[in-house]
């Protein structure tokens, strides 16, 4: 994860991902990833929108280049950050998506479903996330047809 140097992770979830996110940071200090945690933090109920959009805003404005989002299934906090024309998030849920959504989509952000993934396998979706590179080519063109313009 070398290409991490100098870069600072965005981390956000709702009540439902605290935990796994809990588990995240202690995984990025024990490498020595820098992190910023946007929220939630503690496991009230809270809505997921509100962490999703504050690190959506971050990431448009140039703050954070990539993030972790945390959700109990993911998918909730994926779509309210896909609301920002510069976040491409996406729902992984193994290694191997984990690796695609880098490798293909050029995913930013990378949503976690906290509560159908173990924490092992979480650790293990972040690492893939982090350590996979966009391939362009193909792909490239792609990820250009997202945006609307």
């Amino acid at each position: 994860m070398k290409h991490l140097e100098g870069k600072v992770i965005a981390l956000a979830s709702d009540h439902a991902g605290f935990a796994k996110k809990q588990v995240i940071k202690k995984f990025l200090n024990d490498n020595n990833i820098e992190f910023k945690d946007l929220g939630c933090y503690s496991d009230e109920s809270v809505d997921y929108p509100v962490y999703a959009h504050l690190m959506g805003e971050a990431i448009e404005k140039g703050e954070y280049e990539i993030g972790i989002t945390f959700c109990g299934s993911g998918q909730g906090i994926s779509i309210a950050a896909n609301k920002h024309q510069g976040v491409r998030s996406g729902v992984c849920w193994n290694t191997e998506i984990a690796t695609l959504a880098r490798q293909h989509n050029n995913a930013n952000v990378c949503a976690i479903p906290g509560r159908f993934v173990s924490d092992e396998e979480a650790i293990a979706i972040v690492t893939a996330f982090l350590s996979a590179d966009f391939e362009g080519g193909r792909h490239a063109r792609r990820i250009e047809q997202i945006p609307i313009k």
